[in-house]
């Protein structure tokens, strides 16, 4: 068999080998660390409890968004209703003139 040969049928050099040895080591390395990751109860807790912080932080955000939008419209229609309510009011005071009018 001649180098040619083992070439085609995959046979390896010595640095191709290292190269893949290489790659190996840093694909097992990634492997460990995000097993050791998973692993750390601790700090997989601690991650959970800061993402629900954050969530309740965004909700009370949005929630006092909510409640002073509520209460701009409230407020609006306050002011309707107090105009509306005076215009009755004025309705009532008149109509009562003019019974009294007519009475006389």
């Amino acid at each position: 068999m001649d180098a040619g040969s083992e070439q085609a049928r995959g046979a390896k050099g010595p640095d191709e080998l290292r190269r893949e040895i290489e790659r190996t080591r840093h694909e097992l390395g990634d492997t460990v660390e995000e097993l050791a990751g998973k692993m750390d109860v601790k700090a997989r807790a601690r991650a959970r409890a800061d993402e629900f912080k954050d969530r309740a932080g965004a909700m009370g955000v949005q929630m006092r968004s909510t409640a002073a939008h509520a209460g701009d419209v409230g407020k609006q229609h306050r002011t309707q209703l107090m105009a509306a309510a005076g215009a009755l009011v004025m309705v009532a005071v008149g109509a009562v003139v003019l019974v009294q009018r007519r009475h006389h």
